[in-house]
């Protein structure tokens, strides 16, 4: 493990929401979502952190979150006000490196371990990296600074809203040992379970379960699990990695009963496959839809983008759901990319 190493992970908080206050002052205060109208199929992409304190989150029905809140203000999402703001933020990553992984429109991964700005401190640097979004951008973001991804991305959501959290080796293990097992990265709610039923609830749990016995235990997920309780993460930051697709996907509790239930379900995927795809947008070459069934069979139907994503999305769905026409335990949505030359605009149509 390299302790030299210095990785920031910059994250806004509640983003669509923030720039929407930062450019409606009255909304200040106010429990905020920016999503689909109540009143029709909108589901929410982002809630402030005033509705956030009611229980609403993203990907919720919007009619869902107005019981939960009635005082909900909602606004309309306007992806060229958010891919704007994006940039701005990224103007102000490249002032410290030009070492930048984006994971979405809000979030990156910035290497400055070779930075010799502000005394080579990344711990100032994340301070001036908020400062200058917040007074340039006029949004807050929170940030983590440690030794690699895991633990920065880790340290960047623990003090949300706004929070600088700093990881430095000597704190690593402590910190780490005590982390729920579910937080971390690919542990779904099954995994979750089987770690529970097993003994195993803390990272602290895992450390005496030795490689071997993680690997035939959990698989390819135990051999991931194996390190990351011991902080080891040896990731690099991808500046030139070329995607090939994009995607979302949810497995629910309850099997969705038939195509009028998948059909609300897909359109609560979309913001945040938006929110992933970035600056990957002008590279769209086709949509997909993956349908698994409840007796886990599964399709995938696929095509050019010809409408909005909203429509192309419904289309594909129906087309896969004919397939089985029976309950479905999970659906995905993604879209493929061409190479960076490639120029097709991506109009996002989110319901509502």
């Amino acid at each position: 493990m390299d302790l030299n190493r210095k990785i920031i992970h910059v994250d806004a908080d509640s983003f669509y929401a923030s720039v929407e206050e930062r450019d409606d002052p009255g909304l200040s205060g106010k429990p905020v979502v920016v999503g689909g109208r109540p009143d029709g199929r909108g589901v929410i992409a982002t809630a402030n952190y005033v509705a956030r304190s009611f229980g609403v989150r993203s990907a919720m029905p919007s009619s869902q979150a107005l019981r939960l809140c009635p005082s909900l203000t909602f606004v309309k999402p306007d992806m060229k006000k958010y891919r704007e703001a994006s940039q701005a933020m990224h103007a102000v990553f490249k002032r410290y490196t030009d070492l930048i992984e984006p994971l979405s429109l809000d979030e990156a991964y910035l290497d400055v371990s070779d930075s010799e700005l502000l005394a080579g401190s990344a711990t100032r640097m994340a301070q001036a990296i908020k400062s200058e979004i917040h007074r340039e951008v006029g949004i807050r973001v929170s940030a983590g600074v440690s030794i690699n991804k895991f633990l920065a991305k880790v340290a960047s959501d623990w003090e949300k809203p706004d929070g600088l959290t700093v990881l430095p080796p000597d704190l690593i293990d402590d910190f780490v040992g005590q982390l729920a097992l579910r937080k971390f990265p690919g542990v779904g709610p099954k995994m979750a379970e089987r770690l529970r039923s097993d003994g195993y609830t803390r990272a602290q749990d895992l450390l005496p379960v030795s490689r071997r016995a993680c690997v035939k235990a959990y698989g390819a997920m135990g051999e991931r699990l194996y390190h990351l309780v011991r902080g080891v993460d040896e990731r690099p930051v991808q500046v030139t990695r070329q995607r090939k697709s994009v995607s979302v996907e949810r497995t629910y509790s309850e099997d969705l009963p038939d195509l009028a239930a998948c059909q609300k379900a897909v359109q609560s995927l979309l913001p945040e496959l938006e929110s992933r795809m970035g600056e990957h947008a002008d590279r769209v070459r086709s949509v997909f839809v993956k349908v698994k069934f409840s007796d886990f069979s599964q399709t995938t139907a696929e095509g050019p983008l010809e409408v909005d994503l909203t429509q192309s999305t419904q289309q594909f769905l129906a087309e896969a759901y004919a397939r089985g026409q029976r309950p479905v335990r999970l659906i995905g949505v993604g879209l493929r990319l061409g190479p960076i030359e490639w120029g097709l605009q991506l109009d996002l149509d989110l319901p509502g």
